[in-house]
């Protein structure tokens, strides 16, 4: 069997661990091209203009003792894909599962504050179903 030995590691140098290594660097001799930018914030391209009604209904039955959030009656000229944006974006607020069912979102748990007040700051008219 070998033992461990104790040694303990050295930066070199006569460096201390609270030495900046950057303090010598100067940004005077850098354009300003060349300094990095954030990304412009992509617009959001959700659903068109005229958003209308969506019914959110928290639902509990016939899913294993589960919550789901479903937000159905959305009108007719929203594509399917315009409702799989909306989805994913949904999934990203409330951090939770979801999937799309023919024309309803489903929402892993009980998310309808959440979801009414994301739907009414994006233009729809959110109505809460059943009790």
């Amino acid at each position: 069997m070998s033992r461990k030995s104790s040694k303990k590691l050295s930066l070199g140098g006569g460096m201390e661990l609270g030495t900046n290594p950057f303090a010598n660097l100067e940004s005077s001799g850098l354009s300003k091209a060349s300094i990095p930018r954030p990304p412009k914030a992509k617009p959001s391209t959700i659903v068109p203009v005229n958003h209308g009604r969506v019914e959110i209904r928290r639902e509990k039955a016939g899913r294993g003792g589960k919550t789901v959030t479903t937000l159905s009656a959305f009108a007719t000229h929203h594509t399917l894909a315009d409702l799989d944006r909306l989805l994913q974006a949904l999934k990203k607020i409330c951090a939770c599962g979801g999937t799309l069912k023919g024309r309803v979102i489903e929402l892993q748990g009980d998310f309808c504050d959440r979801v009414l007040s994301e739907l009414a700051k994006r233009g729809f008219k959110p109505v809460r179903a059943g009790g």
